[in-house]
């Protein structure tokens, strides 16, 4: 990996226009709808009266997968996606316009045999320019570190409490969840295909990182905002274990000062963190 290449890569603006389709099928993808008579869960699945929820922004815009650009130089094959980032400016439409513009912010030097992070952001703005959003995406880049350069790291996210959780909710993941999911994002086989995932190592197709982090939005936003997802501010996590479609997901989120919320997400049956260094913030 050549330090300047990544740090100064070019972006074309991605504009991306979506329906009231497109709306419902991604709160489909990450659980909305589950009960069909919950009128809070049918606000985001049904056309009367429709609401995007907001971490539909991690899928509009996209720049698309760059870093299997061979000027790149990036070994793509071991990437990892690390951490996501989300600030939201303002409620995203339920249908419209919107245009993505994204820049990398940081390229980190983790060392030889120890990988590289790159840090990319990308914008959400409307058709008046206006921002909706911003995004940080991390990805731990396994294969490419020991460059000799690099950017500091920004500040990490918090570690959750140790104390007992001041409210925790259980989400299903339908045994469909990913091949619904990856209608609305990333159509990579290993979400689909049984043979591609038993390649990669894992007993069966995994979740999209990213259905998970919209399941977290719509475990806070059911425990802390009776569905209206319109309180919801920020949402900042760290990947840590892949899931399962058919899992049952425990979040276990904490109140800190304000409107601030910490949280990590476990596997039940597994007992383990897949998702940790959770952080919310969420709108009186």
């Amino acid at each position: 990996m050549d330090y300047d290449t990544i740090k100064n890569w070019q972006f074309d603006d991605v504009h991306h226009h979506y329906d009231e389709k497109d709306t419902m099928l991604y709160a489909l993808g990450i659980g909305l709808g589950h009960d069909p008579l919950d009128a809070g869960q049918l606000r985001y699945v049904y056309e009367q009266g429709l609401q995007a929820f907001p971490t539909q922004a991690t899928v509009l815009g996209y720049p698309g997968f760059w870093m299997s650009d061979p000027r790149a130089c990036i070994d793509w094959v071991r990437l990892v996606h690390g951490e996501q980032r989300l600030a939201l400016h303002a409620p995203l439409p339920a249908s419209g316009s919107v245009i993505g513009k994204s820049r990398v912010t940081h390229v980190i030097d983790k060392g030889a045999d120890k990988g590289a992070l790159v840090i990319t952001e990308r914008t959400l703005h409307d058709s008046a320019g206006a921002c909706l959003a911003t995004l940080q995406q991390t990805t731990f880049c396994r294969g490419d570190g020991g460059f000799g350069r690099g950017d500091d790291a920004p500040p990490p996210l918090p570690a959750a409490p140790t104390r007992a959780p001041d409210q925790s909710c259980t989400l299903a993941v339908a045994p469909n969840a990913a091949l619904l999911y990856r209608l609305s994002a990333d159509r990579n086989p290993l979400h689909a295909d049984p043979e591609v995932a038993r390649k990669a190592g894992y007993a069966q197709p995994i979740l999209h990182g990213l259905c998970t982090y919209g399941m977290a939005a719509h475990a806070i936003v059911k425990t802390w905002c009776g569905y209206d997802a319109s309180r919801l501010a920020s949402l900042n996590a760290r990947f840590s274990s892949p899931v399962y479609p058919g899992e049952t997901l425990q979040f276990d989120m904490w109140r800190g000062e304000g409107n601030a919320l910490q949280f990590i997400v476990r596997a039940v049956a597994r007992d383990i963190v897949v998702m940790s260094h959770g952080t919310a913030t969420i709108n009186a």
